[in-house]
């Protein structure tokens, strides 16, 4: 038998209007589905940054940037400081009697800090440094300084200046409290060898606050 071709079905023509129509469809889904996911997401971190983490998530609460003392007068501020208390620290882990700190301002603009300690056998150990201050933008005179301990000639190098910032000061310079914006160093100084306990306890209430870790403080006391 003979085969019988079958004749192909015609072009269907091209129809611009309608293709046209498809992709505006297709555009205005997706970005209709685009807004709506963004949406969602908004949505979901807003409820996240209006929920405060806490132990139930595992995440600690955010704590408030610390403030230094504004204005701070450091003529009156320098002299002979008795420390009171202090969070436990590497640097001062032979010190076993009393702490004194002794502060003293240079015609240029820096303050010459000498540490002292007692150590077990009696003798006594001291560390020269040198304070500068840090401005602070809208804050002119805050209580803001860096301390070095390292040779003069690190003195570019970041890493060898350590924060050291007032936190509480009372109205006549007799007590000082002074601590990291980290929370991780905290002393307690005083024109007096010894602090009534009264004083030293609201100044260590407000450290606590503030976020620090009072409960591990080491009380000190008396200085030569």
């Amino acid at each position: 038998m003979p085969t019988r071709r079958r004749t192909p079905p015609a072009p269907v023509p091209f129809d611009d209007r309608r293709f046209s129509a498809s992709i505006g469809t297709l555009a205005t889904a997706f970005c209709v589905g685009g807004v709506l996911v963004l949406a969602a997401f908004g949505v979901a971190r807003s409820a996240r940054a209006h929920t405060l983490a806490g132990p139930a998530d595992g995440a600690p609460l955010m704590r408030a940037p610390l403030q230094a003392v504004a204005p701070v007068d450091l003529k009156r501020y320098a002299g002979f400081w008795h420390e009171q208390a202090r969070l436990p620290n590497r640097f001062q882990k032979q010190c076993v009697g009393p702490v004194s700190a002794e502060y003293t301002p240079l015609s240029d603009g820096t303050v010459q800090v000498r540490n002292r300690c007692i150590l077990a056998d009696g003798n006594f150990e001291e560390a020269v440094g040198s304070a500068r201050v840090v401005p602070v933008a809208g804050q002119p005179g805050a209580g803001r300084l860096e301390v070095r301990f390292a040779p003069s000639w690190l003195s570019w190098l970041p890493m060898v200046w350590g924060d050291y910032w007032i936190l509480k000061l009372d109205r006549d310079y007799e007590v000082s409290l002074v601590g990291t914006p980290d929370r991780n160093y905290l002393w307690v100084l005083s024109r007096d060898p010894v602090l009534d306990a009264a004083t030293l306890e609201t100044y260590l209430d407000y450290a606590r606050s503030l976020g620090f870790d009072v409960d591990k403080v080491v009380r000190t006391g008396a200085s030569d």
